[in-house]
């Protein structure tokens, strides 16, 4: 059994990945929706910096990196959930299959978007939804899925 002290150590792995992926998603789809790499980011700092920050597109240090943090912290947060009951590394056997880890990056994911979007007050949603199509929200929490996988799926080609 995975203790949580191990489940965060591999979380800042697949959880920076998961960040990153996301990060980069947003970025594109702001790119091409609302004409801004930034734009989707900069609306994440809401969390901080209230409702303004959704309307901003030129990239800054107060929105542009406290956007982008809030979101790496994000994806580590949930990486730990899905490292702690789902993840794959560590599993002794190269022939252990993937079908877990797959089935817990969806879990964990869709538990993600319930959270930001059902649960959570409206200042602790992502901010996304400020700049972004819905369209653009499911390719973004689809990379969430991606980035919290990946490392065990190099691990699993590694090993076979």
């Amino acid at each position: 059994m995975t203790t949580i002290v191990e489940a965060v150590s591999r979380a800042l792995v697949s959880g920076t990945v998961a960040g990153l992926t996301t990060s980069a998603t947003a970025a594109l789809a702001g790119k091409r929706e609302a004409g801004s790499y930034v734009a989707p980011v900069n609306a994440t700092s809401h969390i901080l910096w209230g409702e303004k920050a959704g309307r901003k597109a030129a990239p800054s240090l107060k929105y542009t990196a406290s956007g982008f943090l809030l979101n790496h912290l994000s994806g580590i947060f949930w990486a730990t959930f899905y490292e702690k009951w789902f993840g794959r590394r560590g599993e002794p056997g190269p022939a252990k299959t993937m079908m877990k880890p797959v089935l817990g990056a969806v879990v964990v994911t869709a538990g993600a978007y319930l959270t930001d979007y059902y649960l959570v007050p409206k200042r602790f949603t992502p901010g996304w939804e400020k700049r972004l199509s819905g369209k653009s929200l499911a390719a973004i929490y689809g990379m969430l899925a991606v980035g919290l996988i990946a490392s065990d799926l190099l691990d699993a080609t590694r090993k076979s």
